[in-house]
């Protein structure tokens, strides 16, 4: 497996401010790489970089095995990219939009081409209507229709379900999931949205104020032992008491308000069983997004660099 971008060391200064710090990662052939990272945490910075929309102050890009500062306009011919929302034609119909961009790209594919990427993206029942009677969600699916429109081997999309509605958000994934496992393509993914990366990524990096705080597999990240489990009783003070004399006890996590436990995700259906055993009334019993709560434990003040290797 070929690595499609190697990032080496970038730094972004913006004046006073250091947006992107000594950064470096790689993405491979194949990845759909989750790209995650706190609003302001430099992903968009990064991002631009990898587009030459700014230039690094220091450090080294390659993609496609070639140095991103030489090689710039054979390299973005094989990229597709949606930077943010979309940039499309508000009045011409989706059908237009894709046409034109399409000639933009020095192609010019014939209609059932097109009409094909329209009906990838789900859009092909409307691909005469105009792009101003689109839903968000039908913006960001055309746009993405669009960065395709030329076949690229790179797919760079930057918050793609930012301001969508749950079916919007689903359909974005749904996307996402058939251009990497039925078309082949390397996407790199950026987003805040940490279930949904959870969801589709099977490489991520984490960064936070411009540097890297981790990388690694998706499974190695998400470590099933140390899933968090939230249980709600009729009286947790009396459960939490009855838990402390069992088993359970090294596994509590302090907290006032619910009983949260820190556990093998396979162990759920033996604590179920011992709650009950105990006498205690369940409510309800929920493992959280393990990224979420990894996530958040690595973007505190006081962050530690650690690279996962495989």
């Amino acid at each position: 497996m070929s690595s499609i971008i190697r990032v080496s060391h970038i730094s972004k200064q913006f004046k006073e401010i250091k947006a992107v710090d000594d950064l470096s990662f790689r993405v491979e052939e194949g990845d759909v790489y989750g790209f995650l990272g706190q609003n302001g945490a430099g992903k968009s910075t990064t991002i631009r970089m990898l587009l030459t929309l700014v230039s690094p102050t220091s450090g080294d890009i390659e993609i496609f095995g070639k140095r991103l500062s030489g090689h710039r306009k054979d390299i973005l011919q094989q990229v597709g990219a949606v930077i943010e929302k979309p940039d499309l034609y508000r009045y011409l119909s989706a059908y237009d939009n894709l046409a034109i961009f399409a000639k933009l790209s020095g192609i010019r594919p014939e209609r059932d081409t097109l009409m094909k990427q329209l009906d990838m993206v789900g859009l092909a029942e409307r691909a005469n209507s105009k792009v101003k009677t689109f839903s968000q969600g039908m913006k960001q699916r055309l746009g993405i229709a669009v960065a395709l429109v030329h076949d690229p081997r790179l797919i760079i999309l930057d918050e793609p379900t930012n301001g969508l509605d749950p079916q919007g958000i689903a359909d974005i994934r749904s996307l996402l999931i058939r251009l990497s496992r039925e078309m082949g393509k390397t996407l790199l993914v950026s987003s805040h949205l940490l279930s949904e990366i959870e969801l589709v990524a099977n490489r991520i990096l984490i960064i936070d104020k411009g540097r890297k705080v981790v990388e690694g597999s998706a499974t190695e990240l998400l470590d099933p032992s140390r899933t968090i489990v939230q249980v709600e009783t009729t009286d947790n003070t009396a459960a939490r008491n009855k838990l402390v004399t069992t088993g359970w006890a090294a596994c509590l996590q302090e907290s006032s308000a619910t009983l949260r436990l820190q556990m093998n995700k396979a162990d759920i259906p033996v604590l179920t069983s011992d709650l009950v055993g105990l006498g205690i009334s369940v409510q309800s019993i929920q493992p959280r997004h393990s990224l979420e709560d990894y996530f958040l434990s690595l973007t505190t003040p006081n962050i530690h660099v650690d690279t996962v290797t495989n």
